[in-house]
């Protein structure tokens, strides 16, 4: 079997035993330190990255299952020179405070968002709560993180509407 995992665009190799938690083998073996470890239980989202473009709590998947498949996480959402549109709408909303969950509900409004716009319409405040609820932050209310969503998917459809002339 190839112990190769596409991370970010780049393969790496996953020469590590077949049931390290894919969180850990990010941090300690890819250096990916964006992708945070809370609770290893799956229930606090903060570890959360995209597997083939579907969010995953990573604590709770073993690297054997991302061989072969394209891992996505917030240091692969954007760049120095240019970040995501959820990136800059949390910025600019300061939709973060700690910054503990962020990476999680950054990868997980990503994911929402490229299904929003597959299907050619916004997400409502409502499905944006319901696509993060598994995600835990104790120090913004949710409000804010809402809203930042919601204009990153504005400002997407925008951008949609621009290129379709």
């Amino acid at each position: 079997m190839n112990r190769v995992i596409r991370i970010n665009g780049t393969e790496w190799p996953a020469d590590v035993p077949p049931t390290t938690p894919l969180s850990d083998f990010l941090r300690e073996h890819a250096g990916l330190t964006g992708t945070k470890i809370g609770c290893r239980t799956g229930e606090c989202g903060a570890c959360t990255v995209l597997l083939d473009g579907r969010p995953v709590t990573s604590c709770l998947v073993w690297v054997a299952r991302a061989w072969g498949r394209d891992v996505t996480t917030v240091e692969g959402l954007g760049d120095d020179q240019r970040l995501d549109p959820v990136q800059v709408a949390f910025l600019e909303l300061n939709a973060a405070q700690c910054g503990f969950c962020i990476p999680g509900l950054l990868v997980s409004a990503r994911a929402l968002l490229d299904e929003a716009a597959a299907r050619g319409w916004p997400p409502t405040a409502l499905e944006v709560r319901e696509r993060l609820s598994g995600h835990l932050c104790r120090c913004t209310g949710y409000q804010k993180i809402v809203e930042a969503v919601l204009k990153a998917a504005e400002n997407g459809m925008k951008e949609m509407r621009l290129e379709l002339g």
